[in-house]
């Protein structure tokens, strides 16, 4: 028997009853709520302005917020994890989610993971390649991932996105994100090396598009958020130049360490384009634009 990878348990859309979005502050989670709010679906959403969900007692205080029929985006994290103690924290904050959410009947649950699971590859990355990854972050989220699986296999849905950049980011990441801040303020873009990693960035629009529809279809299995194209960060950032008309020099530095995942990260895009017929990713040089033409 053929082992699934990804499913819609719903035949037609439909709205859940109420959405618990985990985590609140970050680029995925504030456009998340933007997109459910616009649609009219009800939500809360639990943050650390809340309750720490490093704590046992945040345990208690989800059991009271959560109801029967609920449907979790489990989106909390500190990311990217850098260190042991991040990697630790993350796995608290995992556990305590996991122990409120068993005691209840969930609808589903969908957990933004990260395409840092996949083993380093020449060869393109599937949703079934294999996950042996060498970076804690990428270490972290297989983790939580196994945890939360042993729990909610039958109802339980992981997307996991490449890069991502648009409006709402936070952390003014190495990439589209820092690119398009520092040529809208005139100021040189600096390179790692000679930018030459190969990447795949989604624009955050199209990653919600994706988290969307798992919601509205009830989705089980995993899947990756991902374009299936490769820039290196000299053609983003060439490409940023030109768009933002910025006059800037690009200067490039001597690398420090190797280059993560050797340089080169393509996806093999062809379940997501399955499942996602209708949506239609944007290209870089389209979500730059996209993205200037909302912060400007």
């Amino acid at each position: 028997m053929k082992k699934l990878i990804f499913k819609f348990q719903n035949k037609n859309l439909i709205k859940p009853k109420r959405v618990i979005v985990l985590g609140t502050s970050g680029i995925i989670s504030v456009n998340l709520q933007k997109k459910l709010k616009k649609h009219n679906v009800k939500f809360i959403k639990i943050g650390k302005k809340n309750i720490d969900f490093k704590k046992k007692k945040s345990i208690q205080f989800l059991r009271k917020k959560i109801k029967d029929g609920d449907f979790i985006v489990f989106i909390s994290a500190e990311a990217p994890a850098k260190n042991l103690k991040m990697k630790k924290n993350n796995i608290y904050i995992c556990k305590n989610i996991c122990s409120a959410l068993v005691k209840k009947n969930i609808q589903n649950l969908i957990y933004i993971s990260s395409d840092a699971v996949y083993s380093d590859t020449r060869k393109k990355i599937k949703e079934n390649s294999l996950t042996k990854p060498n970076s804690i972050h990428g270490k972290m989220h297989l983790q939580r991932e196994k945890i939360l699986k042993k729990h909610f296999n039958n109802n339980f849905c992981i997307i996991r996105p490449t890069l991502v950049y648009g409006p709402g980011d936070t952390h003014l990441g190495y990439g589209p994100n820092r690119f398009i801040k520092l040529a809208l303020k005139k100021k040189e873009i600096s390179l790692f090396g000679n930018g030459e990693e190969r990447r795949d960035h989604i624009y955050i629009d199209d990653l919600i598009s994706i988290l969307y529809k798992c919601i509205l279809f009830n989705a089980v299995g995993t899947i990756n958020a991902i374009t299936g194209k490769i820039y290196s960060f000299l053609e983003i950032a060439e490409l940023t130049n030109k768009i933002s008309k910025n006059n800037s020099s690009i200067t490039k530095s001597k690398r420090v360490g190797p280059m993560p995942h050797n340089g080169y990260r393509p996806f093999e895009n062809s379940l997501l384009k399955n499942y996602f017929k209708e949506l239609k990713i944007k290209k870089m040089k389209d979500g730059i634009k996209h993205y200037i033409s909302q912060i400007k």
